[in-house]
């Protein structure tokens, strides 16, 4: 049974209006900026906020709607949220059994169903210890197993590995994947972070100004962003122009030779390792070279990150050593040079 959700909701002068399918058993991932209407979005599909029109329908349910509206106690789903929200007067097990009683699970067997959620995420041993005591990863995974032990339709994530370091990130996240690749019910995870959405997700919907403005498979969206916000997201440089044959001329200014030839509107994009700085002009094989002037310089990742002002701007990744050896600072003169093969064009 598909969930298909018609989300339509005005506060104030903000309107989320935003469709959405999920089908069993898949993943889908909302990101988008601050104020872009994810979490309104999660709350009407808890039942936390009525819909101002449209619906929200699994199968023949219908949870939403014209004249129909499930309360949040009646919706079928499951939430783990950011902090997790688990009971700290309660014990690991009595947290996971809290969902089960809550829907009138007798205590014994919610007890001993929370028990064996406890073993499927690794916690066996931990059935008596309180949250205060659990590190981030073992809170996450409690979260999750009440969220999960009551068999819900529908799993919200919000933000569920927002809170924990690095190091353990990587490996809830792998464990956070096999589960969802158990669970049989629709599951929306909302994030701000791409890596754990290109891991986790089937597909992703990306969300601006309470509309979505581009939706697809990980690596489709990766290599196709539409808005400055997903170029950024997945860690490209973007540019919009119009193509005459082999060349492209950006709305921003400046011109791209490209690898193909096209006509008419298109999308420009190439990864800021592709860029290569130079303090003199450089000759050689065919490439697009333009003067740049460093406007700032910061640590990424492992590499060095430079914005670069010129026609077009750009962000170029280089290594410490290049970094050494030009010397650079802000306000510095330089060239940026990238192949054309390097360049990647598809419609706007």
């Amino acid at each position: 049974m598909t969930l298909k959700a018609d989300l339509r909701v005005t506060r104030g002068t903000f309107t989320l209006d935003l469709g959405l399918t999920i089908a069993p058993g898949e993943v889908v991932a909302l990101l988008g900026p601050n104020g872009a209407g994810k979490s309104t979005a999660l709350r009407a599909l808890a039942g936390l906020l009525p819909l101002t029109s449209g619906h929200i329908t699994v199968g023949e349910s219908t949870w939403d709607g014209a004249d129909a509206f499930l309360p949040a106690e009646k919706r079928p789903i499951g939430v783990v949220f950011q902090d997790y929200l688990l009971f700290a007067h309660m014990s690991a097990l009595e947290n996971v059994a809290f969902g089960l009683r809550s829907r009138g699970t007798r205590r014994n067997e919610a007890r001993a169903e929370a028990a064996r959620w406890l073993g499927r995420v690794g916690l066996d041993g931990y059935a008596q210890t309180k949250p205060r005591s659990l590190s981030g990863g073992q809170a996450q995974r409690v979260a999750l197993a009440r969220a999960l032990a009551t068999g819900p339709s529908l799993l919200l994530l919000d933000e569920p590995l927002a809170a924990l370091d690095a190091s353990t990130r990587l490996q809830v996240r792998s464990e956070l994947g096999r589960h969802l690749a158990d669970f049989g019910g629709h599951t929306l995870l909302v994030t701000h972070d791409p890596l754990d959405a290109m891991v986790l997700a089937d597909r992703l919907v990306i969300l601006e100004g309470g509309r979505a403005v581009q939706t697809g498979p990980p690596a489709e969206v990766a290599r196709q962003p539409r808005t400055d916000y997903v170029a950024n997201l997945v860690g490209l440089n973007f540019y919009r122009g119009t193509a005459s044959g082999t060349e492209a001329g950006l709305e921003g200014g400046g011109t791209l030779t490209i690898p193909r030839p096209v006509d008419g509107p298109v999308h420009v994009v190439f990864p800021p390792n592709a860029v290569s700085l130079h303090a003199e002009r450089p000759g050689g094989s065919p490439r697009n070279v333009w003067p740049v002037t460093v406007d700032a310089i910061e640590q990424h990742a492992h590499t060095t990150r430079v914005r670069l002002d010129g026609a077009p701007n750009v962000l170029a990744d280089i290594t410490t050593a290049t970094l050494a050896d030009l010397r650079l600072r802000p306000g510095d003169a330089l060239w940026a040079a990238v192949k054309a093969t390097e360049v990647h064009v598809y419609p706007a």
